[in-house]
């Protein structure tokens, strides 16, 4: 096993409605999925999100897309009306959560590494 970032293996994009922040993580392919089906899990967003998300993290899984959406309540500071945050909207938490390592098997690490992708 090897450990790459998340962004290694997908890509990601976020918005928000009130206090809420919803990240959807997206494969680059269909054999990276069950690597983020996983390894990134509620448990482990909320304490990589530790300090900035106060509520519950649930996870929902797409796998016709291979992707999750990550609903994460209590993480905008009050909303973007009442937040003083320098990013109120959230839209960083994605750029954020493809800061997570992830454990690569051997197989798909040698094929990110022939790709120019580096390890951790």
């Amino acid at each position: 096993m090897k450990t790459f970032y998340l962004r290694e293996l997908a890509h990601a994009r976020a918005g928000d409605k009130g206090d809420t922040n919803n990240i959807g993580v997206i494969a680059y392919q269909p054999h990276y999925f069950p690597i983020i089906l996983r390894q990134i899990t509620p448990e482990r967003v909320k304490q990589h999100f530790r300090g900035i998300v106060k509520g519950r993290i649930t996870r929902y899984e797409l796998p016709k897309v291979h992707a999750i959406n990550l609903v994460m309540e209590g993480a905008l500071g009050g909303g973007v009306t009442r937040s003083l945050s320098l990013d109120p909207h959230g839209k960083s938490y994605s750029a954020l959560i493809l800061t997570m390592p992830v454990e690569v098997p051997e197989d798909i690490a040698a094929e990110l590494m022939l790709a120019g992708r580096r390890p951790l």
